[in-house]
């Protein structure tokens, strides 16, 4: 599937093709399965098909990606140190064992394969020494959970043992689709900016990154107007702590920053309610489920790959 087709737009597809009511579970679901076009019986728990339809096929599938692959070794070790780490490229070739050169190398393969794309900062950092190597992520999810929880485990997967790619799913699902999360909260965001925004529209969104800071979400108006914002998923409700947190980021990145948005997976503390107003917006799972709202069947991407 092309890198022009936006993660939302997937992930629409995939809830249409597989009759997805619950957002949450939606979520959890394709952060494995996304981008491959298979029908997932969602009545069944997702270790479930995991076991049935990756463990049960891996040759086969093995053999797909491999095509595209090449089963170059070089690659697959930069791939799963992007899919468990911090996606900084240099910090990637540093836990594959590979060198600048031939890393660089090797990601430009990657990226003309549409297997991985740049996740630049929406901003550079004022001060060149503050400067960090480029993020990257994987265009399709299934390809980043291949990576991170089958690839690394090939040995023991191909002889029909799976005890250690099982153990560190369960170690990794609870957080494993965080980034999916943001990365469709920055498309919300971008999509409902369409109305509230008319005349200055968002032009560029993503998040900031130097060597010290990080914050989730970065998004500028034609105007040059900046928006900063932060995603919390832990069991607990967000509170005023993560405001000041993220305002203090965007200080010490030197950031104007207009408006604040921050989204909790388990909704907000009543003090943190009461700051609310135009200049800080707090979204929920609530919020962001509207984005599997009335979707139609032409919006059900069609995909040339084996199904599984």
């Amino acid at each position: 599937m092309s890198i022009e087709t936006t993660l939302l737009e997937k992930f629409r597809s995939f809830c249409y093709q597989n009759r997805a009511t619950d957002f949450e579970k939606a979520i959890e679901y394709f952060t494995v399965f996304g981008d491959t076009g298979w029908s997932v019986d969602m009545t069944l728990p997702l270790d479930e098909i995991i076991e049935q339809k990756i463990f049960a096929n891996y040759r086969y599938i093995h053999g797909d990606i491999t095509k595209n692959t090449q089963s170059n070794p070089t690659y697959h070790k930069i791939l799963s140190s992007i899919a468990i780490g911090d996606r900084r490229e240099h910090g990637a070739f540093r836990k594959a064992g590979i060198g600048r050169e031939d890393g660089e190398e090797a990601i430009d393969v990657l990226m003309d394969k549409d297997i991985l794309m740049m996740d630049h900062s929406v901003e550079k950092p004022l001060y060149e020494t503050d400067k960090s190597s480029d993020k990257l992520l994987f265009v399709s999810p299934f390809m980043r959970f291949w990576f991170a929880m089958i690839s690394p485990y090939y040995k023991g997967i191909k002889g029909g043992e799976f005890t250690e790619a099982k153990d560190m799913w369960q170690k990794r699902k609870g957080e494993f689709s965080n980034l999916i999360y943001t990365s469709l909260i920055r498309e919300y965001i971008l999509n409902s900016s369409i109305d509230e925004y008319e005349g200055d529209p968002i032009v560029s969104i993503g998040s900031y990154y130097d060597k010290n800071i990080e914050i989730d979400i970065l998004a500028k108006r034609k105007s040059g107007i900046l928006i900063a914002g932060s995603c919390k998923y832990s069991k607990s409700k967000t509170n005023k702590t993560e405001l000041s947190s993220i305002k203090n980021r965007c200080k010490t990145a030197e950031l104007d920053i207009d408006t604040y948005i921050l989204f909790s997976k388990n909704r907000f503390s009543s003090e943190l309610k009461k700051e609310e107003s135009e200049n800080l917006r707090l979204l929920t799972i609530r919020d962001i489920s509207s984005m599997i709202d009335n979707i139609e069947r032409d919006e059900v991407i069609s995909y040339s790959g084996k199904r599984y």
